[in-house]
């Protein structure tokens, strides 16, 4: 497990490209032979990924100090790769790609696997601190209510799928979903925001190799920019910032934690004030 620490946003506004790439990237996600997991200290947020050849545990790690994983956690998964399931305590969800599930605090096994070796599944998490079990329930995308926001001209029509949140799959603080660029539209979360009440981290995905997506970060009249591609993923302090602009459409899936879980509740920031 990788350990990620928490920046000023003072000492951000010196970073050259390399040193904003190694405090803020996670890439090298989807080991074939085991689990790649970064522990932020934003907001003790856990971020990991997996594409198992066969059966991979989840396990807590020193990091952690608990017996088990989700022993004071919870957790969001959503596969991005072939079928697969996940086994939570000797119960097996099947896992379609872009299905969803919630894992509640107090799951004590938690198994990944593919059905097809030959196009194994593609497993990502995010993990939360917790204070309560919620009941570990599946999301599945047929299933999902879409929400169609943005337009061709403004370069940002998308459709939205709200996984974990308090008006769906309940949880202590955790916050995912999906998002789904039309063809054609470039952008998301612009005119962009904040929310100082919460962190984010997107997963970039659905980019051919020769794509990028330009991530735009930092304080509103300090902003810096990563170039992300395929299966990336960007931390988000809640100080900064978060939109995207990609070289063709995208998906990404995008997890908060923090104070609260209003998903409307953030800081817009008008396009004159932006640095």
């Amino acid at each position: 497990m990788e350990i990620k620490n928490a920046v000023h946003p003072k000492d951000m506004k010196g970073y050259d490209t390399q040193r904003l790439r190694e405090e803020f990237l996670l890439a090298d996600l989807f080991p074939k032979d085991g689990i790649k997991t970064s522990y932020s200290h934003v907001d003790r947020v856990i971020v990991g990924s997996t594409s198992p050849i066969r059966p991979v545990y989840l396990k807590a790690g020193k990091e952690l100090g608990s017996e088990y994983f989700l022993e004071r956690r919870e957790m969001g998964v959503i596969n991005i790769g072939g079928k697969g399931s996940v086994n939570v305590d000797g119960v097996e969800y099947g896992m379609e790609s872009k299905d969803g599930l919630y894992i509640g605090m107090g799951a004590k096994e938690v198994i990944f696997s593919s059905a097809d070796q030959a196009t194994p599944a593609k497993f990502y998490f995010n993990s939360a601190p917790a204070h309560r079990s919620y009941p570990t329930k599946k999301i599945e995308i047929s299933k999902a209510e879409p929400q169609r926001l943005g337009s061709l001209e403004d370069s940002n029509q998308r459709t939205i799928y709200k996984y974990i949140h308090p008006q769906g799959v309940g949880s202590c603080q955790l916050v995912m979903g999906m998002t789904i660029l039309e063809p054609g539209s470039v952008w998301n979360t612009m005119p962009c925001h904040t929310h100082e009440r919460r962190m984010e981290v997107y997963l970039y995905f659905n980019l051919p190799e020769d794509a990028v997506v330009f991530h735009y970060m930092g304080e509103p009249k300090e902003t810096r920019h990563i170039v992300v591609r395929n299966e990336e993923a960007v931390i988000s302090p809640s100080w900064a910032i978060h939109a995207g602009c990609g070289t063709r459409n995208y998906i990404f899936i995008w997890g908060m934690a923090g104070e609260n879980q209003v998903f409307s509740d953030m800081d817009g920031v008008a396009m004159s004030e932006l640095r």
